[in-house]
């Protein structure tokens, strides 16, 4: 189960989710009237959950490969 959560796949659904909550957050809280650094607060949410959809959707993956330095005497 963890591995299709981490999977690219569950990245991605879980920023579009992330992105969906967020705004409809700041919709629920504008709409009963927010002061100036509350909507500061509000688009920077939501600028953060869409530089998070968006790098994971561009970041390209590489396959992990370990290093091994041997020391020889």
């Amino acid at each position: 189960m963890l591995k299709l959560l981490f999977s690219s796949w569950g990245a991605e659904w879980g920023t579009a989710g992330l992105v969906f909550f967020v705004s409809a957050a700041v919709g629920r809280f504008a709409a009963e009237g927010m002061n100036t650094l509350q909507w500061c607060g509000a688009i920077t949410a939501v600028l953060a959950a869409i530089t998070a959809a968006v790098a994971v959707r561009v970041w390209k993956t590489e396959p992990a490969e370990a290093k091994v330095r041997i020391d020889r005497d």
